[in-house]
C-alpha cells in the first residue's frame, strides 16, 4: 500500500500518468496516424500557451480563489503591445515587447488583487467583472482589427519562424518552448522553496489561520494576482507569436479547458493543494483530447463536452475525498446508548 501511495503521488500525479498512457495506447490502436513525430510536435506546440495560463490558474486555486479573467488580460496586453508598436512604427525588440506586455498584464492583475484583497469579494465575481471590462476597453478604445504578421513589429514577426527543431514532413518544435519551460521551472521553485509560495498555500488552506501566524494576506493576494496577470500577458505574447497574428477575439472561451486541466492535475478547488507537475500532466491530457479525439472516430464537436465531463469528474473526486477526510463527530456514551 505504501508503494501504491508513492506511485500515486501527493496530488494523484501517478493516476494522471496512467490515464494519459492508456489514452495514448487507445489512440495508437485506433489510428496509425497518432503515434508519429508530427502528433508529438503538435501536442507540444498546442500545450505551450495553455501551460502558461494553467500555471497562473494553479496559483490562484492554491490560494483558495478562481480567476476567469486571464484570457482577457492576455489578449489585451499582447494586442495592445503589438498595436501600439505598429502604429508608432517602433520595434521594441522581442524582449522589449514581452516586458511591455507583462507590465500591462501585471497592472491589470494588480486591479484584480486590490479589489479582491481590500474588499474581500468573491474572486469569481470580481474576475468575471474585470474580464468584461477589459474586453470592452480593448474593443472600444484599443482596436478590434485583425493584425497580420506583416504589420507587427519585425522582431515579433520573425520570432514566429524561430524553430528549435524542424523536420521536413514531420513537424517542428518552436523556439517559444524554451521560455515556457524556464517559466514553468521558476513557478515550481517559487511555490516549493520561497516564503511567498508557502504563503499562497497557507492562505488557501485557512486564510484566518494565515493571518494569525503573521502572513500579510492583503499584500500576498495583491502580489499573487499581479504575478498571474503578468503570466497571462506572457502567454498572450506567445499566442501572438505562434499564431503569427494578433486578433482581439482569440483566447476567448479558453477558461474551461485551462481550469479543467489544473483541477485534473490535482489542484483543489477548495484551496491549499496543487502542484506544477500535476498541472503539466493535466494540460497534456486536455490537449490530447482536444487534438486527437477525431482520430478515434469521435466528432470534434464533442471536444468541449469531453473536457466538461472531465472537469465534473475531477471536482467530484475532490469533493468525495474531502468528505471522507472530514473528521467524524465523537458520540458520548449516553448518545450511543440512546441510539
Amino acid at each position: 500500500m505504501g508503494t501504491l501511495r508513492r506511485l500515486r503521488g501527493p496530488n494523484n500525479e501517478g493516476v494522471l500518468v496512467a490515464v494519459i498512457l492508456v489514452l495514448v495506447v487507445v489512440m495508437s490502436l485506433a489510428s496509425d496516424a497518432f503515434f508519429t513525430p508530427n502528433t508529438f510536435f503538435g501536442l507540444v506546440r498546442s500545450s505551450l500557451v495553455p501551460l502558461v495560463f494553467a500555471l497562473g490558474v494553479l496559483m490562484v486555486l492554491i490560494s483558495g480563489g478562481i480567476d476567469v479573467s486571464f484570457p482577457a488580460i492576455a489578449i489585451f496586453a499582447a494586442y495592445t503591445t503589438v498595436s501600439w508598436s505598429g502604429q508608432a512604427s517602433f520595434d521594441p525588440t522581442l524582449v522589449g515587447a514581452f516586458v511591455v506586455a507583462i507590465v500591462i498584464g501585471a497592472a491589470l492583475g494588480f486591479v484584480n488583487g486590490a479589489v479582491i484583497a481590500r474588499f474581500r469579494l468573491p474572486t469569481l465575481i470580481v474576475t468575471l467583472g474585470t474580464q468584461g471590462i477589459i474586453r470592452g476597453i480593448l474593443l472600444a478604445y484599443i482596436g478590434s482589427a485583425y493584425i497580420a504578421s506583416s504589420k507587427m513589429p519585425p522582431s515579433v514577426a520573425q520570432a514566429g519562424d524561430a524553430y528549435l527543431l524542424d523536420i521536413p514532413g514531420a513537424g517542428y518544435l518552436h523556439g517559444m518552448m524554451v521560455p515556457v519551460v524556464v517559466v514553468t521551472v521558476l513557478v515550481w521553485w517559487m511555490l516549493k522553496y520561497t516564503t511567498f509560495g508557502r504563503s499562497i498555500y497557507a492562505i488557501g488552506g485557512d486564510i484566518e489561520a494565515a493571518r494569525r501566524v503573521g502572513i500579510k494576506v492583503v499584500r500576498t493576494q495583491i502580489m499573487l494576482y499581479s504575478l498571474v496577470g503578468g503570466l497571462a500577458a506572457f502567454g498572450g505574447m506567445i499566442s501572438v507569436i505562434l499564431g503569427k497574428n494578433a486578433n482581439p477575439q482569440t483566447l476567448v472561451g479558453t477558461e474551461l479547458d485551462i481550469i479543467a486541466a489544473v483541477v485534473l492535475g490535482g489542484a483543489s478547488i477548495f484551496g491549499g493543494r496543487g502542484s506544477v507537475l500535476g498541472t503539466v500532466l493535466g494540460v497534456i491530457l486536455v490537449q490530447l483530447i482536444n487534438n486527437n479525439l477525431v482520430l478515434i472516430g469521435i466528432p470534434s464537436t464533442w471536444q468541449r463536452a469531453a473536457v466538461g465531463i472531465l472537469l465534473i469528474v475531477g471536482v467530484g473526486v475532490q469533493a468525495l475525498v474531502a468528505l471522507r477526510s472530514r473528521p467524524q463527530p465523537v458520540l458520548l456514551d449516553e448518545e450511543v446508548s440512546r441510539a
